[in-house]
């Protein structure tokens, strides 16, 4: 938390400085704001939820890199904190007034955090969306109203699906602080760590999961992964052998096999389900069904939702029922 220079509220300057006040408090979650309203909208409304400022100029390249990732994060909270940005040089009076308690505003970008009428805390700098997540998260937390933690699980699937796997880790953690034995959080952490450091780290916490969720299915569905990815280390090795088998011989379903567990591990999903369906086109009982066994493991890893589960098991259904 950061310390002012001034023994003078926010609210008191500002008032005595002509800055006019209101009782109401607009909730909208990102405005602008001005001399005119800066009262309304931060220090009003500050009384009922957290407020942060981004101090930005239009000459400021890292502040057009920080807002956008600020309004993001702001809007992730679903309404649990306010985002007002504000021009410093279309408003230079205000700026000076808020400099006049220790705000350091000549140094952009700047944000700062307001709760009940006071700055709580700030920060300098472009920064990451991790950090930034977890600046809010310690605003929302001085203000009695943290994220809970499927806020924080369905912000974690955001980041895997967009390959973002440390700030995943991040905020998987900071759900399973909230809650130890959500299943979600432990499985989301395992698939993040998984991408962003193979199968050995993910095994470690796989380890870690408590005994009460292990058969859990979205535990489970970790596990697959873990293990598809142990196996397909081996097979990717081999890649090129099995190709060459295959285009020897079609029906050599054993290499066909083999090959998707390769291709599903170098995150091939379409390329690994055309293998292991062309065996069973050809011949669905082979190895005592194999293929489709192998198919059901792609579908617990992958998760039952994803968009290359939902078409290939579709297509499986066809083959099956034709």
């Amino acid at each position: 938390m950061t310390t002012l220079n001034s023994s003078s509220t926010p609210a008191q300057l500002l008032t005595e400085n002509g800055v006019a006040a209101s009782s109401s408090a607009n909730q909208t979650i990102i405005m602008d704001v001005n001399q005119n309203n800066f009262m309304q909208e931060v220090l009003d409304s500050s009384q009922k939820i957290p407020v942060l400022v981004d101090f930005w100029a239009s000459w400021c390249n890292p502040c057009k890199q920080l807002t956008p990732v600020l309004e993001k994060v702001a809007m992730a909270t679903k309404g649990r904190i306010k985002l007002a940005k504000l021009d410093i040089d279309a408003n230079q009076a205000l700026t000076q007034q808020l400099m006049q308690i220790g705000l350091p505003i000549q140094s952009i970008p700047l944000v700062a955090a307001f709760w009940q009428g006071q700055i709580v805390d700030l920060f300098q700098g472009a920064q990451p969306e991790s950090a930034i997540q977890k600046f809010i998260d310690q605003v929302l937390k001085t203000a009695g109203s943290a994220m809970p933690s499927a806020d924080f699980i369905e912000q974690g699937q955001t980041f895997l699906s967009e390959g973002k796997y440390e700030d995943a880790m991040g905020v998987f953690s900071q759900a399973l602080e909230l809650e130890p034995e959500k299943p979600e959080a432990w499985a989301g952490m395992i698939r993040a760590l998984l991408a962003h450091s193979g199968p050995e780290a993910a095994q470690d916490v796989m380890e870690q999961v408590p005994e009460a969720l292990q058969e859990n299915a979205e535990i489970i569905g970790a596990r697959s992964a873990i293990d598809l990815a142990l196996e397909g280390q081996k097979a990717q090795n081999e890649a090129q052998l099995y190709i060459g088998k295959i285009k020897a011989n079609p029906d050599d379903y054993q290499s066909r096999y083999d090959l998707a567990t390769a291709l599903n591990a170098a995150g091939k999903r379409q390329e690994a389900a055309d293998q292991l369906l062309e065996i069973i086109s050809r011949d669905r009982n082979w190895n005592e069904e194999a293929a489709k066994k192998q198919l059901l493991r792609f579908f617990e890893a992958w998760g039952m939702d994803d968009d290359a589960t939902l078409g290939t098991r579709r297509r499986l259904s066809s083959l099956l029922f034709s």
